[in-house]
């Protein structure tokens, strides 16, 4: 997730290259969380699923502001110098655009529904009687979003089939940033955050998506075996890897405890 206030955080190396030079296409999508369980804004819950963009965004709108305020003095002829009282939260504007007119299925009509399912509470989180929607992060490709919260979803709808069933829609979706400073863990007490979580595309390899995530391809060995890679050739696209913070991560490797840091059904064959 983001660790800039504004903005996102983007690896230095770009796309994966296919064979023959060109980068590989890859899509933008939405990570969906449960929300936090320990009160923090900055890390989330288990991941719920992960929705795709059919279509990359043609444009992505990000906004943020400032607050201040002026204090009127009376009898002044002058306004009073203002006085900076916070910062917004970002919020981020995008399009998604989805087309079934080949098929003409309900595929359009259960997304656009999953979408909208973004802005009620999650069912764990009405039985902790703690009702949040799910939280969410924008990625695609190396640019990754902050965590935010779905504020407003906007469908409409542009074809139909000759019985009425929604086959193309366009959806604008708002995303505002949940602020807040990371809890202090000790990272060899085993309570263990994921940064984020990377799904393989073809043509990565450990050493490169530990240079595109830490800078460093060394790092690839404790990617491995914080996600119980016993056999780093065993990547296959598909696979989705967990990726905490650097410093976590370097901590744990020192530690000798990322090998096994996860439990079972968090590693890398329990995460397709």
């Amino acid at each position: 997730m983001s660790g800039s206030p504004v903005s996102f955080d983007a690896a230095q190396a770009g796309s994966p290259a296919a064979p023959g030079g060109r980068p590989n296409l890859q899509h933008a999508y939405l990570m969906v969380h449960e929300p936090s369980t320990d009160g923090s804004l900055s890390a989330p819950g288990a991941l719920m699923f992960q929705l795709d963009f059919q279509f990359n965004p043609k444009e992505i709108a990000l906004a943020k502001s400032a607050s201040w305020k002026r204090e009127a003095a009376k009898g002044s002829k002058s306004a009073p110098p203002p006085q900076f009282t916070g910062s917004q939260p970002s919020k981020l504007t995008l399009e998604m655009f989805f087309d079934a007119s080949a098929k003409q299925d309900t595929t359009v009509v259960k997304t656009v529904e999953k979408l909208f399912s973004l802005t009620t509470p999650t069912a764990s989180s009405l039985t902790a009687k703690k009702a949040s929607p799910p939280w969410v992060v924008f990625r695609w490709g190396s640019l990754t979003g902050f965590l935010a919260y779905v504020s407003q979803v906007q469908a409409k709808y542009t074809m139909f089939t000759a019985d009425g069933l929604p086959i193309r829609a366009t959806c604008q979706v708002t995303l505002d940033e949940l602020a807040g400073d990371a809890p202090k863990q000790n990272p060899t007490s085993g309570g263990l955050m994921p940064h984020r979580v990377h799904q393989v595309v073809e043509g990565d390899s450990l050493p490169a998506i530990a240079y595109r995530e830490y800078g460093q391809p060394s790092m690839w060995r404790a990617v491995a075996d914080l996600n119980r890679v016993d056999d780093p050739m065993r990547v296959r696209p598909g696979d989705r890897l967990l990726l905490p913070p650097l410093e976590e991560l370097t901590a744990l490797a020192r530690a000798g405890r990322t090998a096994g840091a996860l439990p079972e059904s968090r590693a890398i064959d329990g995460a397709r």
